[in-house]
């Protein structure tokens, strides 16, 4: 195997398509030919985790924190980043990391908080919009089967649970051909009017290549009529956080000490405790002060997440509770998400899991 086939159901489930705008996601250091057969997975690459993956004889390391965030003007080993890249080139050991567009998938790292909290009934908190495309298509009679197959097989025409969605119109298409042109149907310098069908499905924005491609290689014609559309709509399947019900209601204590244990801390950072009952569970990975308003719009009883400031705890405004866990603490199961998926994928290649605990918060 390669690193180009290792990332690859990584990037099925999180396309990079999907990251924020100032995040820097993908292949950091290394080449995508590289042939793989030991990977270390962690949440953070520090030089401790760097050396563990040298001891261990890995030729990739994959991570949620991306090294190499900000841009670098010089490479010369004065800070961790710098040691660090430049130790991971010496060694040829390439770094991948799968930041904000695994905080977006559906199956990232906030369905892997609501799993290890047992929730149910889980969906996005806050569902991302222009990520669907509406593809529209003319296609004559004869060949609506062959295009319309060609798209499904290439991930159009999902909507939810429900695949090879697609809508069919019959019209009448006009079209002279010019001198140059070779036509499917028709003559030069004479109008055609034939029979043809508007085919419509929906597109994922991260697959608009390889729909497109599927839909020039299975149309007759050679200048093909098509629109593509950025839709308004929300995408269920991609975007901040995460909401659930847990299976039976608690008391504030109660979640709090059931959340330490569950989520493997020994400190919570609350705002004020509102003697009602836990039942609906918002939640977010990492810093996620910024989705409390979401929270308690979908009427969540507490919002699990990290990093909020003194201020910020004000927020809650007595409509729920804020449970701050901790960066680390939020996302230190990231790394499973990784070994579960790559090494089901890959059985022949050996998936180790850091030993190295790189919180870089300690607690006295």
């Amino acid at each position: 195997m390669t690193i180009k086939d290792i990332i690859q159901p990584i990037e099925q489930i999180a396309p990079l398509t999907y990251q924020e705008t100032y995040d820097n996601s993908g292949l950091l250091v290394g080449d995508k030919q590289t042939k793989v057969s030991k990977v270390l997975i962690a949440l953070d690459c520090t030089e401790e985790v760097l050396d563990e993956a040298i001891r261990n004889r890995c030729q990739l390391i994959i991570t949620h924190h991306p090294i190499l965030f900000s841009g670098l003007k010089s490479i010369t080993g004065k800070n961790y980043v710098e040691r660090v890249i430049i130790k991971a080139i010496q060694k040829k050991i390439a770094i991948y990391a799968a930041h904000t567009n695994l905080d977006n998938a559906y199956h990232g790292v906030n369905h892997k908080i609501a799993e290890k909290l047992g929730l149910k009934h889980t969906k996005i908190l806050v569902p991302a919009k222009n990520t669907l495309q509406k593809l529209y298509v003319y296609v004559p009679n004869s060949h609506v089967e062959t295009v319309q197959q060609a798209l499904f097989n290439a991930g159009a025409g999902q909507i939810g649970n429900y695949k090879e969605c697609s809508f069919l119109q019959e019209g009448i298409g006009t079209f002279t051909p010019l001198e140059k042109a070779n036509p499917f149907i028709g003559q030069i310098g004479a109008r055609s009017n034939e029979e043809e069908t508007k085919l419509e499905v929906l597109a994922p924005k991260h697959l608009q290549g390889v729909i497109l491609e599927a839909m020039r290689s299975s149309h007759p014609y050679e200048e093909i009529a098509y629109e593509l559309i950025t839709l308004e709509n929300t995408n269920a399947y991609i975007g901040a956080g995460m909401i659930g019900d847990l299976p039976n209601p608690m008391q504030e204590k109660q979640f709090l000490a059931y959340l330490k244990k569950r989520m493997k801390t020994s400190c919570i950072r609350h705002s004020i405790l509102l003697d009602k009952e836990i039942k609906k569970v918002a939640v977010c990975g990492g810093s996620g002060a910024f989705l409390l308003p979401f929270a308690i719009q979908q009427q969540a009883d507490v919002y699990v997440t990290s990093d909020f400031k003194y201020h910020q705890f004000f927020d809650a405004e007595s409509k729920l509770v804020i449970a701050d866990i901790g960066h680390y603490e939020s996302e230190q199961f990231t790394s499973e998400i990784f070994y579960e998926l790559l090494s089901k994928k890959f059985p022949n290649i050996a998936f180790l899991l850091t030993s190295v605990n790189t919180n870089p918060v300690q607690y006295y």
